[in-house]
């Protein structure tokens, strides 16, 4: 299996460090822009498995001519290049995964021609979007019929420290956007547009105090796989405070992408300013981080209410010096990046996580990673009132 990774960034780094872990795979090439970066990434990986390129994602035509000779190619760059990409290899005929990000109805609408290109297309593979929808389609398919989807994810500092208990595990950038949009729920069966940081509600995990989560967008392509049922929401998780301290500042217009202001006669944005205050104050640096995620997926088996509950808790890697959320978003992509090329996903078109990822499977996978997820199951019993 030939393997293409573009973007060498973190994300990007830990794909291929996964990649190269497997017997299955047996060339992986690290594509980016920023020709330092990937011979850095090369040295520290030292893998005869692994190579570098030069690829210059906004050339279209430069992007085709690389990506065509392998079997599948993972795209770990910014989201802005997420649909040129999805595009570009529907054109070229390479099967494809991505980590998400981008308007996913967009993506979903490629499907007649990723079908009558002949390959497969998978979007939103990371934690959440990704890891969430691949549960949530597992949870499904043991239920008779689905009534509820409740999903909660959360990457944290282990040791948190104020004045926001937060430490950057991804873009902030990417942070203050989800904090900024409105997110898409089903509640009492039907779709509603809700404010991110609304809905908060206490959430505990084992080992961990009193946390809380609130809406933000995380649904993806869940409310279009699952239009029927009663509810379906995401929360963030994050330490206590923390929603209403963003709150304030998203009031602001702190946020904003599109918000300017006037000073002393130079247009200024807000949050670029923001931005920059934070660096110091949300850089991970050398601490520690983990990543919380419970899923759950309530409906019916034989009309006896049924609830499959998924539950992970994944920590910073010690050894490697990895994070947690780099751990489980690039294993996650690696995992059904490498499901497409052995054939065991072999469906063409267009698909959701939830649609076509085996979630046994992913589960096994993800385990030999030491990325560990929990299932249960819950009889529901109905009180009489």
């Amino acid at each position: 299996m030939r393997v293409a990774v573009l973007g060498a960034g973190l994300m990007g780094k830990e794909v291929a460090r996964d990649l190269i872990n497997s017997p299955m795979v047996k060339e992986v090439v690290l594509a980016d822009v920023d020709i330092n970066k990937i011979e850095n990434v090369c040295i520290q990986l030292n893998s005869v498995k692994l190579s570098s390129a030069y690829i210059d994602a906004s050339n279209e035509d430069q992007l085709g001519a690389f990506m065509k000779d392998f079997d599948i190619v993972i795209n770990a760059l910014y989201i802005a290049f997420n649909e040129l990409v999805a595009k570009t290899a529907i054109k070229v005929g390479v099967n494809l995964v991505d980590l998400g990000g981008f308007k996913v109805d967009n993506l979903l609408a490629l499907d007649a021609e990723a079908r009558a290109a002949g390959i497969t297309y998978i979007p939103d593979l990371g934690v959440a979007p990704g890891m969430v929808n691949i549960l949530s389609g597992y949870g499904a398919s043991k239920l008779d019929q689905v009534e509820s989807i409740e999903l909660f994810v959360g990457g944290l500092p282990v040791i948190p420290e104020p004045p926001f208990e937060y430490n950057e595990v991804f873009s902030m950038q990417g942070v203050f956007d989800e904090y900024t949009k409105p997110t898409s729920i089903i509640r009492n069966g039907q779709r509603q547009s809700v404010p991110s940081l609304s809905g908060v509600e206490p959430i505990h995990f084992k080992g961990f105090g009193r946390l809380e989560a609130f809406y933000t967008p995380g649904t993806s392509s869940l409310i279009y796989t699952f239009p029927k049922v009663k509810y379906l929401g995401y929360k963030t998780i994050r330490y206590p405070g923390h929603a209403e301290k963003f709150k304030l500042l998203v009031d602001l217009n702190l946020t904003r992408d599109d918000y300017e202001v006037e000073v002393k006669g130079n247009k200024v944005k807000p949050r670029d300013v923001f931005l920059k205050v934070l660096e110091p104050i949300v850089d991970l640096r050398d601490k520690e981080d983990v990543v919380l995620l419970r899923a759950r997926v309530e409906g019916n088996i034989n009309q006896q209410e049924t609830a499959y509950e998924f539950e992970m808790i994944t920590y910073y890697d010690r050894e490697n010096k990895v994070t947690a959320m780099a751990r489980s978003t690039a294993y996650s992509i690696s995992v059904v990046a490498q499901m497409i090329g052995n054939g065991l996903i072999n469906k063409k078109g267009v698909f959701a996580p939830e649609q076509i990822v085996p979630g046994n499977l992913f589960i096994e996978e993800m385990k030999k990673r030491e990325v560990i997820i929990e299932e249960k199951q819950l009889n529901i019993e109905k009180v009489n009132v």
